[in-house]
């Protein structure tokens, strides 16, 4: 598991109550159940993490950072899962995501070529798009989520008990 490279970068949360520039943020930021990597926070960390990076707003991080908080998930992992959707990747995310939503109304979608990478080709096609995209976001953000959640869990316990046969096995050979 990759438990502990995280908790090997991840900061310490006492290093973050010392912090004098985030001030009142620090009671929720420095618990240390947001820092520890186990089964639970991590499954919601990437439930959290994976829906907000499906939705195309400018402040991912933030809201993601948000719900960590509140669901008491992995917040550096929830964090950088929203990284998903960078630059690079936003075009088709959000473009499948657009396609989903289209499917979903029974819409014709527009096809790619109709989409040019300029801010005034998207003002002017955004009255069209919004409620496809946002509506088809939200569908792939859940199903996503839900994926993702219940996936680490499965993960989890198999690796669990896949360590814990090769450890009984080990034994069991050194005897």
């Amino acid at each position: 598991m990759p438990r502990k490279l995280i908790k090997k970068y991840a900061p310490n949360p006492e290093k973050i109550r010392e912090i004098k520039g985030i001030g009142f943020l620090a009671k929720w930021i420095a618990d240390p159940n947001l820092w520890h990597v186990h089964r639970h926070n991590t499954a919601k960390a990437f439930a959290s993490g994976l829906f907000w990076m499906s939705i195309p707003i400018p402040s991912q991080m933030l809201t993601s950072a948000i719900t960590a908080i509140i669901f008491r998930a992995n917040l550096p992992i929830s964090v950088a899962l929203v990284w998903i959707s960078n630059p690079i990747t936003m075009p088709p995310i959000f473009y499948f995501n657009y396609l989903v939503g289209s499917w979903l109304l029974g819409d014709k979608a527009q096809s790619s070529k109709h989409f040019h990478l300029s801010f005034d080709s998207l003002l002017n096609t955004l009255d069209q798009i919004w409620l496809p995209l946002y509506l088809g976001s939200a569908v792939v953000g859940i199903v996503l989520a839900v994926i993702s959640y219940f996936g680490i869990h499965i993960f989890w316990r198999w690796h669990v008990a896949h360590s814990w046969k090769k450890r009984q096995q080990k034994r069991s050979t050194e005897k």
